[in-house]
């Protein structure tokens, strides 16, 4: 079973970012073979949707408030652990991260910055694609909005 906690970057603990950091590593640098500077100064002003199974970090999110990051509230660093993905827990930390922007944010409007081969996974969750498709740290990527 994932428990989701909603945490500001200060009531994170060391364990709990160190987990965070080493799962989007894990996942973005060495799973999708993509060399990136992951520590973007951002995390300070996000949100963390974190789910944690057995003690670890598996599952994770960042949401910002409109004006963080882009004009509307987002949700970015969207992550699995490749073990568990077959337990459905993306849907579960995106539907948290969706609740957790109406909740703290009070919006509705969500922007994402999806891989391209997840565009049905977010259109599920009732994203609809923006504008043209870009490479971002060289991997096809969609704009898609929530509204």
């Amino acid at each position: 079973m994932l428990h989701i906690s909603v945490k500001g970057f200060q009531e994170l603990s060391n364990t709990e970012l160190y987990g965070i950091l080493r799962l989007r590593s894990e996942v973005f640098v060495v799973e999708q073979q993509c060399v990136y500077q992951d520590l973007d100064e951002k995390d300070q002003k996000a949100l963390h949707i974190v789910g944690h199974k057995g003690g670890n970090v598996v599952a994770y999110t960042r949401i910002f408030r409109p004006g963080d990051y882009v004009d509307t509230a987002s949700i970015g660093r969207v992550v699995v652990r490749a073990s568990e993905r077959k337990y459905g827990y993306g849907k579960e930390i995106m539907k948290a991260s969706i609740r957790a922007i109406e909740e703290h944010f009070g919006e509705r409007k969500i922007h994402v910055s999806a891989q391209l081969y997840l565009e049905r996974f977010y259109h599920e969750l009732g994203f609809e694609q923006i504008g043209k498709g870009y490479l971002e740290d060289g991997i096809p990527h969609i704009g898609m909005l929530r509204k």
